[in-house]
């Protein structure tokens, strides 16, 4: 075990599942004792990058904000779990040049399968031409080349998902191997 946290970076188009699949690995290491905090998109552009649009330049600076706030509490030994589309590619490089130990998570999901979810019927919408720059539709969504850990949210439940990340992160030694109960 290292003594510093992690920045798990899940990545991916609206409705692929990220923030469903975070929230289960928040709630594991919360629960199996890990200093961990978890950034979600709505809640941080309410507060942290309130008043950011979704423009090319507006995305930059919100990913730099977080970014920063994730690799101070990395750097602190608490782990971060962060779910934020991150569409460009030179966005996510930045931040694993810039971020202690980063993981990128691409939750790879099709986009038929995220519009047909569409919780928040933003798909909808943005066809409509009601959002503009959205991610998919009108704004271009660059896939990982190389990410740390690949999910096919399209074909494994979240919870499968899940047990997925904690590997990986036992494996790579970012938590303990034992003692952790799945169900």
């Amino acid at each position: 075990m290292n003594n510093y946290g992690f920045v798990l970076w899940f990545t991916g188009l609206s409705g692929a599942g990220k923030s469903t699949i975070a929230d289960g690995v928040y709630k594991f290491l919360q629960t199996n004792g890990n200093k961990i905090e978890r950034l979600d998109g709505d809640i941080v552009r309410e507060n942290l990058t309130k008043g950011l649009g979704f423009s090319h330049e507006d995305r930059n600076e919100n990913i730099r904000r977080i970014g920063f706030v994730a690799d101070l509490l990395s750097r602190n030994g608490v782990g971060v779990i962060a779910s934020f589309i991150s569409p460009y590619k030179e966005h996510r490089d930045l931040l694993r040049s810039k971020v202690t130990n980063y993981i990128e998570v691409f939750v790879n999901t099709p986009l038929e399968v995220c519009e047909k979810r569409d919780p928040k019927g933003l798909y909808k919408k943005a066809r409509q031409g009601d959002i503009p720059h959205f991610t998919g539709v009108s704004d271009p969504y660059q896939n990982p080349e190389q990410p740390d850990l690949e999910l096919k949210a399209g074909e494994y439940s979240p919870e499968e998902c899940v047990e997925q990340v904690i590997k990986y992160l036992q494996d790579h030694g970012y938590i303990q191997k034992d003692g952790y109960n799945f169900k």
